[in-house]
């Protein structure tokens, strides 16, 4: 039950956050975990006008990879990533700020995936589930899975097993 103030989480997400019910419900979550680590938000510029998927997956790939240092752990949210339960999320986190991690980056790519220079930078995959949800909508669940390992590490009341 260690929290890691000196630990800090990015969330990187491809394009800005459009839906309002997802950015108050993000800004809540985002309220809360800033009680336990630093935490950075930074949202890539869109990229448009752009009809080929493997050429926007190229302009959305080295946008995000602007914002990653060398020394960041990136974990990538796929669906082909391992899957964890809240816990085992929690515990994730955890050994990371034990192994020395000083920023976890987590980053969502664009709506056609991780292009091939963003995969070979990435240190973990996580999948929220074996579902597709939309992007903007990946952002809330995120943040709240985000906020309920925090709340798990500190052994408070908000998961219940």
């Amino acid at each position: 039950m260690i929290i890691f103030a000196f630990m800090k989480l990015t969330l990187l997400f491809c394009g800005k956050t459009r839906d309002k019910y997802v950015l108050d419900g993000m800004q809540e979550y985002l309220k809360r975990i800033k009680h336990y680590y630093k935490l950075g938000l930074i949202e890539s510029a869109d990229v448009k006008n752009i009809s080929d998927a493997d050429l926007q997956k190229e302009a959305e790939a080295e946008r995000l990879l602007k914002h990653i240092s060398p020394t960041d752990f990136l974990v990538l949210l796929d669906e082909k990533g391992k899957e964890f339960t809240s816990r085992q999320f929690a515990s994730f986190i955890e050994k990371k700020a034990e192994t020395g991690a000083k920023n976890i980056v987590f980053t969502v790519a664009g709506a056609y995936g991780a292009h091939i220079k963003l995969l070979e930078r990435v240190d973990a995959k996580i999948s929220l589930s074996k579902m597709t949800f939309p992007h903007q909508l990946v952002r809330l669940i995120f943040a709240e899975q985000l906020y309920r390992a925090c709340s798990i590490m500190r052994k408070e009341p908000y998961h219940h097993d």
